[in-house]
């Protein structure tokens, strides 16, 4: 009945989206999806500005469950051992319409953690000021409906339970729990009968859906004959989803008999499998083997422990130690070596379902011990799975479970050491299964035994990145996630793509450009100097020595050297770089030096505010300019009108000074505003420095009539000094 059904509705606020570059500019949705929902569909609504910098544009959207899409828009490579696996994504087109609304229905959904990421193209790797340009926006966002069935009938197993399909409009929906160890699954559905007495016709779908890959199980079954489905290594304490559909005709209800079974590996009795309170370091020496049973039916009754047992699988101890933020190493209790052996697999388990463990990357590390075998072409195959493990290796299975692919490993002799990365790994429990396979088949060398070195942790970036890449960890409302952010022209997801990357040659010459260009200002500070402006000679020096170190300790490769803190460092270059700016230009106003230097001062304070405020803002260098500007020109304008003439009077000032400093001062903020990207950076950015401070020598006013150049032979050999009165009206002869 309709009334059985629960509809539910979740939101999350809307993003600006930006171009893509690295894992950080995709924006981020996390939901939840509750147990036993049968039908999941997405809104996702995008949305652009209406100005005239806004066009076409194509936004990417990515789905997956249990952890967030791994992407890869960009085409770079990704590190060595690590498995990589499509994710699934649709575009959305935002045309002439300003808005766009895209519906994605899933049937059946998997329960859980559901991410969903959305980027737009490629960055064009256009540095643009902050002020210049008004970038469009486009925003996206995302909302989950949900229909969830209420009482959704359980299917016990071992009994076999009669169902009706009403009609083809409304499959029947049944769950099933899986119990832990449980080996495999047998399904049966028998007793089909339609209500016209016809042949029945009926298709079972076993399991949910997950993307980016579903491994959902289809049985089709028609006429009154039995038929059946065997699943090995469902997964473990989880509720299997099973839905009946009719293919019959639309009045015709379906009446069938279902019945579930499984295959069970007990553990022991002398070792509890997984039970590591039990476990203490004196037993570190023994071999935890867990003998266990095999019993056809879950509901059968488990044999005596003083009868035969056969040997199942052989369970290792392991311990989750939680070392920071999406940061796990798994220590195993007796020690790193594992034995491994050919008549069953060795399992480990770990432990990934703390709900915030899959933003990290997951590494496995084997390495075989070679003395330890006897058989010397015999292979120790491996498999890392998530939700139930592989309970049964050997050369023709393909690490695959019920309803997932896992990840195939193996050493031997000739390859002893081997490794796996898995990038976010989905949020379950994940286990590494073990076994010895001889090369003429199981039963060659059933007393063989290897020693394998299992070392397992979660990182949030592998190799921290590397040298040329930044791990950062990302937010989305409470879950954290990692990314790599790369550098001189390193790329992939831990930046080890390295198709464009800069050479150590041209990073070196990268970084001798951005801090020798600033040596520039030596001209500009010897003029200072020499016309007796000590205060702006000062800034200028300022300004060129942390702009130099500023430079240097903010190269991305490996010619980079900090002698402070950066944060500190760009400070002081943001701030002498607009502080020389602004008292060039009221040095050129001509003011007497009291208001001169009570401007320098609290024009300084403001400047500091603001740069503390919003360090990239084009105001705070454009606005100090302007109002210097403002402070020249009034200057200008009452020095004119006081001598009735135009200042700067002199036409060679005008022609040979003024002119080329304020066509240096103009070609100099074009580059820096319009002509920087970030592969040309190093060299535009070495132009910027080298044209201002070219533009404030010429700029710089000449020395005031009454001042005497520097006479310094004078100064340091005269033993005494004559006064006298500037104003040569006032000299008495006597």
């Amino acid at each position: 009945a309709d009334s059985l059904y629960v509809s539910e509705y979740f939101s999350q606020s809307a993003q600006k989206l930006s171009f893509y570059s690295w894992y950080g500019n995709a924006k981020l949705f996390h939901f939840h999806v509750p147990e036993d929902t049968v039908l999941l569909r997405w809104l996702l609504q995008a949305s652009r500005g209406k100005g005239p910098e806004c066009t076409s544009m194509e936004i990417t959207v990515h789905f997956r469950h249990g952890a967030p899409p791994v992407i890869n828009p960009l085409g770079t490579r990704f590190p060595a051992n690590a498995t990589v696996r499509p994710s699934y994504n649709i575009s959305i087109t935002l045309g002439s319409a300003v808005q766009n609304t895209t519906f994605v229905n899933v049937t059946a959904p998997a329960a859980g953690d559901w991410f969903i990421a959305a980027h737009l193209p490629q960055a064009a790797g256009r540095i643009e000021v902050k002020g210049f340009s008004t970038p469009c926006p486009y925003m996206f966002q995302a909302d989950m409906f949900v229909l969830r069935l209420t009482d959704m009938p359980v299917l016990e197993p071992g009994v076999p339970m009669p169902h009706t399909v009403v009609s083809p409009a409304k499959p029947l929906h049944v769950k099933v729990f899986v119990p832990k160890h449980a080996a495999g699954m047998r399904f049966q559905l028998s007793s089909c009968i339609t209500s016209q007495q016809r042949a029945c016709s009926v298709r079972v779908l076993l399991g949910s859906i997950t993307l980016p890959q579903s491994f959902q199980r289809s049985l089709t079954c028609t006429g009154s004959t039995n038929c059946s489905l065997a699943l090995a290594s469902p997964p473990w304490e989880k509720w299997l989803h099973i839905t009946v559909e009719s293919l019959g005709t639309a009045n015709a209800s379906v009446s069938v008999e279902m019945l579930a079974s499984f295959t069970v590996c007990r553990p022991g009795s002398t070792s509890s499998f997984l039970n590591f309170i039990s476990l203490n370091q004196s037993q570190a020496g023994a071999r935890p083997g867990a003998a266990g049973s095999s019993a056809p039916a879950a509901g059968e009754a488990p044999r005596n422990a003083s009868g035969p047992r056969i040997s199942c699988l052989q369970s290792q101890p392991v311990v989750r130690e939680d070392l920071d933020v999406v940061s796990v190493r798994y220590r195993l209790l007796n020690g790193p070596s594992v034995p491994v052996g050919s008549l069953s697999p060795t399992l480990l388990l770990l432990n990934l379902n703390s709900g915030m463990d899959s933003g990290g990357s997951l590494v496995v590390n084997l390495l075989l011990n070679k003395t330890s075998v006897s058989l010397a072409n015999a292979t120790v195959a491996a498999c890392v799975s998530a939700a139930s493990p592989v309970l049964s290796l050997n050369a023709t299975r393909n690490c695959s479970t019920a309803f997932s692919q896992g990840y195939p490993l193996s050493v031997s002799t000739s390859s002893a050491e081997a490794m796996l990365i898995v990038l976010y790994p989905q949020t379950d429990d994940w286990f590494l299964s073990l076994q010895l396979l001889c090369p003429k088949g199981q039963g060659e060398c059933p007393s063989a035994e290897a020693k394998v070195t299992v070392f397992a942790y979660l990182t949030p970036c592998f190799n921290d990145c590397g040298p040329y890449g930044q791990c950062s960890l990302l937010r989305r409302h409470g879950y954290l996630y990692a990314g790599c952010s790369c550098k001189a022209g390193w790329g992939g997801w831990s930046c080890t793509d390295d198709s464009k990357a800069q050479s150590v040659g041209t990073q070196n010459l990268a970084t001798l450009l951005l801090t020798l260009s600033n040596l520039m200002f030596l001209p500009a500070i010897a003029v200072a100097v020499y016309r007796f402006y000590l205060v702006e000679a000062s800034v200028y020096t300022y300004t060129m020595f942390f702009s130099t170190f500023y430079h240097a300790c903010d190269q991305p490769g490996v010619a980079v050297m900090c002698i402070m803190d950066y944060d500190t460092l760009q400070y002081c270059d943001f701030l002498g770089s607009v502080v020389a700016i602004w008292v060039t230009i009221l040095c050129m106003a001509r003011l007497k030096k009291l208001l001169k230097y009570v401007l320098f001062v609290l024009g300084t304070l403001l400047i500091a505010m603001s740069l503390q405020l919003d360090r990239r803002g084009v105001w705070n260098m454009m606005g100090p300019c302007l109002c210097a500007l403002v402070i020249m020109v009034t200057a200008w304008v009452h020095h004119g009108a006081k001598r009735r003439h135009c200042y700067p009077s002199s036409w060679k000032r005008w022609v040979f000074y003024l002119l080329p400093g304020i066509t240096l001062a103009f070609i100099a903020i074009s580059v820096y505003a319009f002509m920087e990207t970030n592969e040309n950076y190093y060299y535009t950015h070495s132009i910027w420095h080298v044209l201002v401070a070219c533009s404030v020598a010429f700029l710089l006013p000449p020395r005031d009539k009454h001042k005497k150049p520097w006479a310094w032979s004078q100064k340091l050999t005269c033993r005494y000094q004559i006064c006298q009165n500037d104003r040569e009206e006032l000299y008495a002869v006597t």
